[in-house]
């Protein structure tokens, strides 16, 4: 069950891609600076997971006008996180997640998705400034999405 509302959402420090290369992308570094919705997905070139960062991507200008930052988060690794990205035209922050740390500290392992391994649920969270969870969905499938509508209704109360 994904962590609650109401509790300090874990920090953590994650590998992504740049144009500049390999990088820590931290939750930390977003605290006190914007609100952050973070969106657990199970795994890169699938198509529920594409067609969930491509829309993202595409709706990016509304979250930065809410203060928002979208953050994706996989068990992939930074490099097939990258690949699909440049693929896909995903512009969104995307963090490996290879060990399942932060997938396990709020709470959203997926036990053998497909038989082939455990990953990342899908799931989201938007963070507040001061680092509360403020919305936490975790989907009853990886081929349900989260409710958007909602997350976006929980930002706009925040504004």
């Amino acid at each position: 069950m994904a962590l609650p509302t109401g509790t300090k959402a874990p920090d953590f420090t994650l590998k992504t891609m740049t144009a500049e290369g390999l990088a820590n992308l931290s939750l930390g570094d977003y605290t006190g600076n914007g609100h952050v919705v973070l969106l657990f997905f199970p795994a890169a070139f699938t198509s529920v997971c594409t067609a969930e960062m491509c829309d993202m991507s595409g709706g990016i200008e509304k979250f930065a006008a809410l203060d928002a930052t979208v953050i994706g988060i996989s068990v992939d690794t930074p490099f097939a996180q990258a690949a699909w990205a440049k693929k896909e035209g995903i512009t969104l922050p995307l963090a490996s997640d290879l060990n399942k740390i932060v997938t396990n500290a709020y709470d959203v392992l997926f036990p053998m998705l497909a038989g082939i391994g455990d990953t990342s649920a899908r799931a989201a969270f938007v963070i507040d400034k001061t680092g509360t969870i403020v919305y936490s969905e975790q989907t009853p499938t990886p081929n349900d999405l989260p409710d958007f509508g909602k997350i976006e209704a929980v930002l706009k109360t925040l504004a």
